[in-house]
């Protein structure tokens, strides 16, 4: 009998931000993880890189300023930088976590590119808030080298697009690693941004949705079901509201309704739904949880956040 294939795409909770906290949430989500592995799915991970790529590309951009003669160093350079450092604790804190449950089962860390359209109109709207904050100069030196940058409250930040996913490269490797029943991270941060251009791929100056490249990863490897991650226990209706509403189930059709209601804020539940939508389609075999880690209290994840299907 075949194993069910799921993804799990894991938000900033799951991942911390300083070094030290990655070293303790990694190991905190690998119970999370194992708890899937034990019930004999095929497990794909995704995660965010939020602060980690903000704190690479920021200690990069202080480095060429204390140093011009060194290179500055592209965006789809940071987010590599990025799946690498992320990938190595969370695939040991998960390596470790089998072996003390008495599972043997290899865990892999694939360096993830996602191709994108180079015409995508999320290239003429940038909204990515990244990096350090400058001053006013250092803001008009960055946009003479055609960079785009916006006024914060802290002072000048720069952003970049944040394009939609149209395949990743590796997937191929993801799927034969799945096929030796290997647990597999992949697409960290949401990919590293390429453009193809012939036989070339070119890093892209852009940051990907994490959720939505898990879900075109959950997509291609034909997963029945994606878990997402993140920091509240359900969806709700009027979050944040006197008459909040968590939801256990949502179908898609209930979920294309309240989008149009503005129940879910852009940057935060939007892209999670839109995903899920997304994702699931057509299909009735499919299905998406949208959860809180540790929301579970016996390490199952059945009973908690909230399913979406057709």
């Amino acid at each position: 009998m075949r194993k069910k294939k799921i993804v799990i795409a894991l938000g900033h909770d799951a991942l911390g931000t300083t070094l030290p906290e990655q070293k303790r949430a990694t190991k905190r989500t690998a119970k999370a993880v194992v708890d899937f592995i034990k019930d004999d799915y095929q497990v794909v991970i995704s995660h965010s890189n939020g602060p980690q790529v903000g704190m690479i590309h920021t200690a990069m951009s202080e480095f060429c300023r204390i140093y011009p003669e060194y290179t500055p160093t592209p965006m789809s350079v940071c987010s590599a930088m990025s799946q690498g450092y992320i990938g190595y604790d969370l695939q040991n804190a998960i390596r470790t976590e089998l072996l003390n449950r008495g599972i043997y089962k290899p865990v892999s860390t694939i360096l993830t590119q996602v191709e994108v359209d180079p015409y995508d109109e999320a290239f003429y709207h940038p909204v990515k808030i990244i990096g350090r904050v400058m001053t006013e100069e250092e803001a008009e030196t960055e946009e003479k080298k055609g960079n785009h940058v916006v006024k914060t409250n802290e002072g000048y930040r720069r952003i970049v697009a944040a394009p939609k996913p149209v395949n990743i490269v590796e997937i191929d490797a993801v799927r034969a690693l799945l096929d030796a029943d290997q647990v597999v991270i992949a697409c960290g941060g949401g990919g590293i941004p390429v453009l193809a251009q012939e036989n070339n791929l070119k890093g892209a100056s852009a940051v990907i949705e994490k959720d939505s490249a898990a879900g075109k990863l959950a997509h291609l490897v034909d997963a029945q079901r994606l878990v997402i991650l993140t920091g509240v226990e359900k969806v709700c209706l009027n979050f944040g509201k006197e008459n909040e509403e968590p939801l256990d189930e949502l179908t898609i059709s209930q979920a294309e309704k309240y989008i149009e209601e503005g129940h879910f804020e852009v940057g935060t539940m939007l892209p999670k739904i839109e995903t899920a939508i997304e994702f699931i389609g057509n299909s009735a075999v499919r299905s998406v949880l949208i959860a809180k880690l540790d929301s579970s209290e016996d390490g199952s994840m059945e009973n908690v956040g909230t399913v979406i299907h057709k």
